[in-house]
C-alpha cells in the first residue's frame, strides 16, 4: 500500500464514521472544565487518572505498565515559563537545555544522548499527531512550531516503554500537549506583562456545549515585546488562535479542528563570558561592561545582514525575524463503534514554515587578536555598523572596557516548506478469554515530512558591548585595505568553521508508513502485554550545497551589497551549483517491539516492568556527510538508516489517600551517528562527527502529597551514563557524555486557600562535562522561582511570578574543552530574575 492509498483510505473512513458515530472520547482528558480557576486551591488528594499517550487504550497508572507523568493547565501555569521546551523540561526523567525562548533547544531523556540541538529522540504531539515527524531538522527544532496558552488541558509524557511502538521515530518517548475541546461553558482572559522588563502579552480561552450533541473550543495568545534581555527592539512578537469544534454521537465523536501561528522569538545562543579556577571548580562571572544573563549578541545595531539566497541572489536579512514560525494546520479526529470493536482515527495536515537567525561567537579574543587572524598580520578597526559607523577606533585594546572582539559564525536559515501530513488509524477490541480480558489493537499510521529549508553561514566581526551596544566593525589591513565590508569577513565561506564552503539547500521527502499491533492480558491482578511496530520509509530529493559544485564552481565573485565594487569578502562567494545537485533516494524498514507485566499487589499500588527496543530514523543531518553516497542517492552503510535503542525498565506504583510515589530503575542503550558542535580547549568552536555507543542507567522518582493546604510534588533522576564506543576518538570511551548530570531534579512546595496560592517552583541539577573529553566541569546549579496567586472576588486573579528570583548564573553549555588561557569562552545560560505580573478574568 502506497502512502498516498494510505492516507486515502483513512481520511475516507472519517469522513463515513459520521454515519456510525458513538459517543466515546479518544481519552479521558476531554472532560476538563473549561472555567477553571486558574492557579485555584490545593488539589485534591491523589486520585485515579486515565492516561492515554503511547498507549494502546487509556488506562489507569496502576494497572499499565509504563512510566508516565502529566500536568495539567494549573500546574503549567505555576511554572512561571511559557516556552515548549521549559515545560516539558519541568517532568522527570527529561533533560532540556534552553534558554527560554521555542525553536533552539535540545531535549532528551534518561541519559539518552543530545548531539546536537532539536529533539531526536523525543516525539513531541499535540493532540496525540506529531508537530514534526524529525525532532532534530537543522535549524527547525521541533518546539519552534507549537506554542503553550490557555487553550492547553494536559501535558502527558510517557518516557520509554510502549511509547517505540504506538508512534514513530519516538523511542525515547512521547510528549502530547492535549487541547481543551469545550465539554463546559465558560473561559478565561489573562493580561501578563514583565515587571521591570519589556513584554506584554494576552490570552484567551473559550469553549461551551452548543446542543445537540455540539461544542466547540478557540484559545490563543499575542504577545509583544522586547523581552528579558537587552536586545533594543520587539524582538517577540506574534501568536497563535486554535479552534475545534465536536460533534458527538451515541458511541463516539468527530472533531474537527485548526490552528494558526505566526510568532517570532529572539535566539538567546552563546554569549561571552569570563572563566578562571581550575577545570574542577572553574569561576564564571560576566565580562566587563556585559551581563551574560540579560545580553545578547543580537542588537539594533545588528539587525541587517547580508547573503545570498536559494537562487544565488544577493539578499538583504532580516536578523529582527529570529526564530520566526509560521503553521496552518486542519485535522479531523474521529471514534465510533463498528460491532465490538473501536475504531478511532487521526488526520491532519501542517503548512510550516519560517527563518532562523543565530550569531554564534565562534572566536572571542582581545582586539589585536583578531585583527591577527583576518588580517595575518597588524590591523586597524573601524565602526561598520551603530551611532558611530565608519569611525575609527582609535584605541581597540579599551574598546567598551574590555577590548574584545568576537569572530561570529552567522547563520541565516529560511524554512521555506517543511509541511507535515499524518494520518493515525487503529481498530481496538475486548475479548473475554477464559477468566481474564484480552485487549487487541491494530493500527496503520502514514505520514509525510517536507523538508525544503536553505542556509547560509557568514562570518562577521562584533564588538562585545552591554545592554544592546554591541556593534558590527571592519578589519583593515596594514596597508589600509578592507578586509571586511559592513562588519562581514565571509560570506558562506566558514573562516573559522568548517567545512570552508556553507551554502546549502535541502528539497526532500520523508515518506513513513508504519503498521503496529498490540495485546494485553489482564487476568485478576496480573497484566501482560507486548507491541510490534514495522516503520518502513523512503527518503529521496535533491540537494544544492556549494561543496558539490567540484573545484571552483562552488565559490564565485558576487557584488554582495550592488556597489559596484568587488571587496575582499565578495571575491569568493559561496553559491550552490544549481545545475549539479546531489540525488537522495533510499529506503530503509526497522522493527520496534515492547513487553511488558504489571501486577497490582493492591488497590493503592502495583509493581511493572518492561524491556523495549525502538528506532529513530536517520534524518536531514545526515546529508552532506559520508552516511549519504550523493552519485546514487543510497545510504553508504545501509545500516545506519536508523538509531537503534534498547531499553529496560522496572518499578513500584503506590497512590493512597494523601501521597502517591513511583519509583522507576531504567537501562538504556544507544547508537548515535551524527555529528556534533562543541568547543577545543581553546575554546574555539569546532565540529565533528560522532560514531558511537552509549549506555546509561538511572532511578527516577516521582511523588507527591497533599496534607490539608499543603501540597508537596517532587521528581528526581539520577543517571550513570558512559560512552561505550567511539569509533573516531578511542580517547572518550569510559567518559560521561557532555552536559550529562548525576542528577537532576525538581520540587515544588504550596500552600493553598479558597483566597490564594503561595508556592515555588525548585529545579537543578549537579555538575556535568562541558565536552566529551570530561575535563571542564560546567557547575550544577539550583534555580528557585516563587508565584502568589491571590482571588479579591470571584471570577478575578491576581498572579506574580519571580522566575530566578534569586538571578542565578546557571549554565546550559560551557563552550570550551577546558579553562583556556585567554580566560574568556563562550556559554548559554539560563534567563536571570524575571518577575511576572499577570491578572485573570473567568467567565
Amino acid at each position: 500500500m502506497t502512502l498516498r492509498y494510505a492516507l486515502l483510505a483513512s481520511a475516507t473512513m472519517m469522513v463515513s464514521a459520521g454515519a456510525h458515530a458513538a459517543d466515546a472520547g479518544w481519552s479521558a482528558d476531554h472532560d476538563v472544565a473549561e472555567h477553571g480557576s486558574g492557579a485555584g486551591p490545593a488539589a485534591p488528594a491523589p486520585a485515579s487518572k486515565t492516561f492515554s499517550t503511547g498507549v494502546a487504550k487509556g488506562r489507569d497508572l496502576l494497572d499499565s505498565a509504563i512510566s508516565a507523568t502529566s500536568l495539567d493547565e494549573d500546574e503549567v501555569q505555576r511554572l512561571g515559563v511559557t516556552s515548549t521546551a521549559a515545560i516539558i523540561g519541568s517532568l522527570p526523567g527529561i533533560r532540556v537545555e534552553t534558554t527560554g525562548t521555542d525553536g533552539y533547544s535540545s531535549m532528551t531523556v534518561r541519559g539518552l544522548p543530545i548531539s546536537g540541538d532539536g529533539s531526536k529522540y523525543l516525539q513531541i504531539q499535540e493532540d496525540g499527531l506529531p508537530v514534526l515527524e524529525l525532532g532534530d531538522i537543522h535549524f527547525a527544532g521541533v518546539d519552534t512550531f507549537v506554542r503553550a496558552d490557555l487553550s492547553l488541558s494536559q501535558v502527558q509524557a510517557i518516557r520509554g516503554g510502549s511509547a517505540s511502538t504506538f508512534a514513530s521515530n519516538s523511542p525515547g518517548g512521547v510528549i502530547n500537549l492535549i487541547s481543551k475541546t469545550g465539554e463546559v461553558e465558560g473561559g478565561s482572559v489573562r493580561l501578563s506583562a514583565g515587571l521591570g522588563y519589556d513584554l506584554k502579552r494576552m490570552d484567551f480561552s473559550y469553549g461551551a456545549p452548543l446542543g445537540h450533541g455540539w461544542r466547540f473550543h478557540v484559545g490563543g495568545f499575542y504577545r509583544v515585546g522586547e523581552g528579558p534581555r537587552h536586545i533594543g527592539y520587539n524582538a517577540y512578537s506574534g501568536g497563535q488562535v486554535k479552534l475545534n469544534v465536536t460533534k458527538e454521537f451515541e458511541g463516539g465523536y468527530i472533531r474537527f479542528y485548526g490552528k494558526y501561528l505566526d510568532d517570532r522569538e529572539p535566539d538567546y545562543s552563546e554569549y561571552p563570558i569570563a572563566i578562571t579556577g581550575s577545570n574542577d571548580k572553574p569561576v564564571l562571572s560576566s565580562v566587563a561592561g556585559t551581563n551574560v544573563m540579560r545580553d545578547t549578541v543580537h542588537t539594533k545595531y545588528t539587525t541587517s545582514g547580508m547573503g545570498m539566497d536559494e537562487n544565488n541572489n544577493p539578499t538583504i536579512i532580516d536578523a529582527r525575524e529570529g526564530i520566526r514560525a509560521i503553521s496552518r494546520s486542519a485535522g479531523l479526529e474521529t471514534q465510533f463503534e463498528l460491532g465490538d470493536w473501536t475504531i478511532s482515527d487521526r488526520f491532519r495536515y501542517a503548512s510550516n514554515g519560517g527563518a532562523f537567525n543565530q550569531a554564534m561567537p565562534g572566536i572571542v579574543a582581545p582586539a589585536a587578536v583578531i585583527g591577527g587572524i583576518v588580517a595575518h598580520g597588524p590591523a586597524s578597526f573601524a565602526y561598520a555598523t551603530g551611532p558611530q559607523a565608519g569611525q575609527v577606533i582609535a584605541d581597540p585594546a579599551t574598546l567598551n572596557g574590555n577590548g574584545l572582539l568576537a569572530m561570529q559564525i552567522e547563520i541565516h536559515a529560511k524554512l521555506r516548506k517543511l509541511d507535515h501530513v499524518a494520518n493515525d488509524m487503529r481498530a481496538t477490541r475486548v475479548w473475554t478469554l477464559g477468566e481474564g480480558k484480552l485487549t487487541t489493537t491494530a493500527g496503520l499510521y502514514a505520514a509525510r515530512q517536507s523538508v525544503d529549508t536553505m542556509y547560509i553561514f557568514g562570518n562577521s566581526i562584533l564588538a562585545i558591548a552591554g545592554r544592546s551596544n554591541a556593534a558590527l566593525v571592519d578589519v583593515f589591513a596594514a596597508d589600509g585595505t578592507a578586509l571586511t565590508q559592513g562588519g562581514y569577513a565571509s560570506f558562506g565561506m566558514g573562516v573559522i568553521a568548517p567545512p570552508s564552503t556553507v551554502h546549502r539547500r535541502y528539497d526532500l521527502q520523508y515518506n513513513v508508513l508504519a503498521p503496529y499491533a498490540s495485546a494485553n492480558y489482564q487476568l485478576g491482578r496480573l497484566a501482560i502485554g507486548g507491541s510490534v511496530r514495522v516503520d518502513r520509509g523512503r527518503v529521496n530529493g535533491t540537494l544544492y550545497g556549494a561543496e558539490l559544485g567540484g573545484g571552483r564552481n562552488g565559490v564565485a565573485q558576487v557584488d554582495v551589497n550592488h556597489d559596484g565594487v568587488i571587496s575582499v569578502p565578495e571575491r569568493a562567494v559561496a553559491i550552490l551549483p544549481l545545475s549539479q545537485p546531489g540525488i537522495i533516494d533510499y529506503t530503509y524498514r526497522y522493527v520496534s517491539y515492547s513487553a511488558g507485566v504489571n501486577y497490582r499487589l493492591a488497590p493503592e499500588a502495583s509493581v511493572f516492568a518492561r524491556y523495549s527496543r525502538g528506532g529513530r530514523a536517520t534524518g536531514e543531518r545526515a546529508m552532506f556527510t559520508s552516511m549519504i553516497d550523493l552519485a546514487t542517492g543510497g545510504l553508504a552503510d545501509p545500516s545506519s538508516s536508523h538509531a537503534p535503542i534498547k531499553q529496560a525498565e522496572a518499578g513500584l506504583k503506590l497512590r493512597k489517600q494523601d501521597v502517591s510515589i513511583y519509583v522507576t530503575g531504567f537501562w538504556a542503550s544507544a547508537y548515535e551517528n551524527d555529528f556534533q558542535v562543541g568547543a577545543d580547549t581553546n575554546g574555539n568552536t569546532v565540529t565533528w562527527n560522532v560514531h558511537r555507543d552509549y549506555s546509561a542507567k538511572g532511578v527516577e522518582l516521582e511523588a507527591e502529597a497533599h496534607r490539608g493546604p499543603y501540597h508537596l510534588k517532587l521528581g528526581a533522576t539520577y543517571v550513570k551514563a558512559r560512552i561505550d564506543s567511539d569509533r573516531d576518538d578511542a580517547s572518550n570511551v569510559g567518559h560521561k557524555p557532555r552536559h550529562q548530570p548525576s542528577l537532576l531534579f525538581q520540587a515544588r512546595p504550596e500552600y493553598a486557600t479558597t483566597l490564594f496560592n503561595v508556592g515555588a517552583q525548585v529545579s537543578g541539577q549537579t555538575s556535568s562535562f562541558a565536552q566529551d573529553s570530561n575535563l571542564l566541569k560546567q557547575p550544577g546549579y539550583v534555580i528557585v522561582s516563587p508565584y502568589l496567586f491571590v482571588r479579591p472576588v470571584a471570577r478575578l486573579e491576581l498572579g506574580l511570578n519571580a522566575f530566578n528570583v534569586f538571578d542565578k548564573l546557571a549554565i546550559v553549555q560551557l563552550g570550551a574543552g577546558a579553562v583556556p588561557a585567554s580566560g574568556i569562552a563562550t556559554a548559554q545560560v539560563i534567563n536571570g530574575r524575571t518577575v511576572t505580573g499577570s491578572l485573570r478574568f473567568n467567565f
